[in-house]
C-alpha cells in the first residue's frame, strides 16, 4: 500500500463529504473539483489508470458545468469519455511515472475489464453535473455513479476510494433523508 497515495485519499473523502453538503449545485461543483484533482492523484499512484484519467477530466467536467451545460458541453465530455476508454482499451496503460521524468508503460496484455466500470460511472457523473441544477436530484441521480465507483475501487484494490465511495453513499442517503423531514421553526 502506498501511504501517499492513501494520504491524496483521504483528502479526496473529506473534501467530498464536504461537497455533497453544500447547498447550491454550483458549490458542489468547486468542492466535489478539488476533491476529485486528489482522487485523480491517488489514482495514479496506485496505477488505477482509468480511475486517474476519467478523476481527472472530471475536474474540469465540474469547472466547465459552473459556466456551460448545454448539450454540446455533454456530448463533449462524453465523447472524450468515449476516446480515452477506446485509447486506453486498445493500448493498456499500466503506469505512469513522474520520477525521472515523464514515461508510460504499456502492457501487452489486454485492459482489465474493470475500466468499463469506471468510464461507465462517471459517464454518469458527467451527465448529472452537466445537465442537473438541483442539488437534491444530483445526489439522487449519484447513488448509481457511487456504487460503479465502489465496485471500481474495491477491484483496483484502492483502501480509500472505497471508503470515498461508501461514505459518499452514506452522505448523499443521509442528506437526502435530512432533506424529506418536515422543517421545525
Amino acid at each position: 500500500m502506498s501511504y501517499t497515495a492513501e494520504i491524496f485519499g483521504v483528502i479526496a473523502l473529506i473534501t467530498n463529504f464536504i461537497a455533497y453538503r453544500q447547498p447550491t449545485a454550483d458549490r458542489y461543483r468547486i468542492v466535489s473539483a478539488v476533491a476529485l484533482g486528489a482522487l485523480s492523484i491517488h489514482f495514479f499512484m496506485l496505477d488505477a489508470i482509468a480511475g486517474g484519467i476519467v478523476t481527472g477530466i472530471a475536474v474540469l467536467r465540474n469547472f466547465i458545468a459552473l459556466r456551460w451545460q448545454g448539450a454540446i458541453v455533454l456530448w463533449s465530455f462524453v465523447a472524450i469519455h468515449v476516446v480515452f476508454l477506446f485509447i486506453e482499451w486498445q493500448f493498456p496503460i499500466t503506469a505512469l511515472h513522474f520520477s525521472d521524468g515523464f514515461h508510460i508503460e504499456f502492457s501487452d496484455q489486454p485492459s482489465h475489464w474493470s475500466i468499463w466500470i469506471a468510464y461507465a460511472s462517471s459517464i454518469i457523473f458527467t451527465v448529472g453535473s452537466i445537465k442537473l441544477n438541483d442539488p437534491s436530484l444530483i445526489r439522487r441521480w449519484f447513488i448509481l455513479a457511487e456504487l460503479l465507483g465502489l465496485a471500481y475501487a474495491i477491484i483496483v484494490g484502492s483502501v480509500s476510494g472505497t471508503v470515498f465511495n461508501i461514505v459518499n453513499l452514506s452522505s448523499i442517503i443521509l442528506k437526502l433523508l435530512q432533506d424529506r423531514r418536515p422543517q421545525r421553526l
